[in-house]
Order: structure tokens, then C-alpha cells, then sequence
């Protein structure tokens, strides 16, 4: 009996290993893995890096701007907000624009939680991409950008999450 590796399988044209969504599901399956890891090492999750990053990106973001810029529930939002409020990550305080609103913010200390934890990801994405070349690297990273922005825009602009990426009919 003959063992095939994944890469045998694509070669011989497989409809499994040759499917967008095994393809990016298994991707963020191996990703998952490493990074839960290294983000576990610095109290975090990997909700809880996400949403550190964004916040550390754009600082007067409202929670609910905040939810929509990572693409996760506000009842989960909440959830990873008060685990990294309880840590002193981050901290939430009214939006003097709108007092029932609140606005997110890193903590100095969330700030270098998130410094020392993006260096371990960024060496396991490196580690990732290391048969590729700068030039190759860089344009995964701008298709996957487009593959995702483009969806994303489409349920923005009110087209329902089942058919976001369902072609547009004229």
C-alpha cells in the first residue's frame, strides 16, 4: 500500500486538496494550532490577540465598531473585552460623544503584550512561508486580502453572510 501526501494528492489534480475551503480551512487549522500557543504564553487568546491588535491599531473605536472591524459577535466582543480589561490590557471608558457608548483602549502593559506576542506569530507565519520567496510572500498576502475584502464589503453593503460570496447576479 502507497501513502500519498497532500502535495501528491494535488499534483494528480485531487478534488479534495485542490477545494478552496479544505484548502484555507486546513491553513487555519495548522495556524490555529501554533499561534493558540504562542498567544497562550502571553495570557492570551487568540479572540484576545486579535481584538488587542485592533484596538492597538485604532485606538477611539467604539465596541461596536470594534465588533464589526473583526468580524465577531458583540456578546463574544464583550467576553474577550472583559478578559482583557481583567487583565489589564485594556481599558473601556465612556465616549464623551456618546455616553452610553464606550471607547477601548490599550493599556501600556497591553501594548507590550501584544509587541512580544505579534513577534512569535509573525515568526510561525514566517516559518509558514519559508519555501517562499519575498515577492511570492507578499503577493499572498495581497490576494488573501482581496479575498477577503471583497467579501467582507459585500455583507457590509447588506447582502446576507449565506451568499456573500456568491457572485453577483445582474
Amino acid at each position: 500500500m502507497s501513502l500519498t501526501t497532500p502535495a501528491d494528492d494535488q499534483a494528480s489534480g485531487s478534488r479534495l486538496h485542490g477545494d478552496l475551503h479544505w484548502l484555507f480551512a486546513r491553513l487555519k487549522q495548522g495556524l490555529a494550532t501554533a499561534e493558540t500557543s504562542a498567544v497562550r504564553e502571553h495570557g492570551l487568546s487568540l479572540w484576545g490577540y486579535t481584538v488587542l491588535m485592533a484596538i492597538v491599531e485604532s485606538p477611539t473605536r467604539s465596541q461596536l465598531a470594534l465588533a464589526q472591524a473583526v468580524s465577531v459577535d458583540k456578546s463574544k466582543l464583550v467576553l474577550v473585552l472583559d478578559e482583557l480589561e481583567a487583565a489589564g490590557l485594556v481599558r473601556r471608558r465612556p465616549d464623551p460623544a456618546d455616553r452610553r457608548a464606550r471607547i477601548v483602549e490599550a493599556t501600556d502593559t497591553g501594548r507590550s503584550v501584544l509587541d512580544a506576542a505579534r513577534d512569535e506569530v509573525r515568526a510561525i507565519e514566517d516559518n509558514l512561508l519559508g519555501d517562499l520567496d519575498p515577492s511570492a510572500r507578499q503577493a499572498l498576502r495581497t490576494l488573501l486580502g482581496r479575498l477577503v475584502g471583497t467579501p467582507v464589503t459585500r455583507i457590509e453593503n447588506g447582502q446576507e453572510y449565506d451568499n456573500a460570496c456568491a457572485p453577483r447576479q445582474p
